[in-house]
């Protein structure tokens, strides 16, 4: 498999050699790095070329690298029935950059380009209704950026008295707890809650 890949690599490199960044094949599969603005004709050819025939999008997501310059990696995943192969396709993409939707070559990224947009904040230019899928209206952030809080900045509930959900800043109801990591058994060199208890029934 890893010599087919090796292959189909170097037969789309050839024949995209413009729009290409690198290719790698490892642990026998073969990843494509492309340039974001041409990733239309990028898929456009893998989808007709005869020797790839990747008619199938299994997956679109990106992935958040807050220390580098293009902070996101917009990674595709396609499949060939026809020749039994995979391909990862990647493009690298800054924080304040967009990139074309694929959904006029491949529909069913409408709603993966809509996910990636709620999660990450990726602009999908030319989509036919970017919207968020699944968080709220009126969300605050990306919650799968790197850089988000873990708690959030809003929490949403029930409230009974006004008969609708409400939303309210985070609220910790406890203090950050100081954990050790430390054994009871072994390496606790000071009281633990409830010892006491087990001194006072010994006295």
């Amino acid at each position: 498999m890893t010599e087919e890949l090796t292959e189909l690599g170097a037969h789309i490199a050839a024949s995209i050699d413009s729009d290409m960044r690198s290719w790698r094949v490892e642990h026998d599969e073969l990843t494509v790095e492309v340039r974001a603005d041409r990733i239309v004709q990028v898929m456009q050819f893998l989808k007709d070329d005869p020797l790839a025939k990747f008619l199938v999008l299994i997956d679109l997501t990106a992935v958040d690298y807050p220390e580098r310059g293009q902070r996101f990696d917009i990674v595709y995943h396609l499949l060939s029935m026809h020749n039994n192969m995979r391909i990862r396709v990647k493009a690298k993409l800054g924080e304040d950059e967009t990139i074309p939707t694929i959904t006029g070559v491949h529909p069913c990224a409408d709603w993966f380009e809509r996910e990636a947009f709620d999660m990450y904040g990726v602009v999908f230019s030319g989509h036919p209704d970017l919207r968020r899928i699944l968080t709220d209206y009126g969300f605050e952030g990306y919650p799968l950026r790197k850089d988000f809080p873990l708690t959030g900045n809003v929490e949403v509930r029930y409230d009974d008295e006004q008969k609708r959900v409400v939303y309210e800043p985070v609220k910790l109801v406890q203090e950050y707890r100081n954990f050790d990591y430390l054994s009871p058994w072994e390496g606790a060199q000071y009281v633990l809650p409830g010892d006491e208890k087990a001194e006072e029934k010994g006295a």
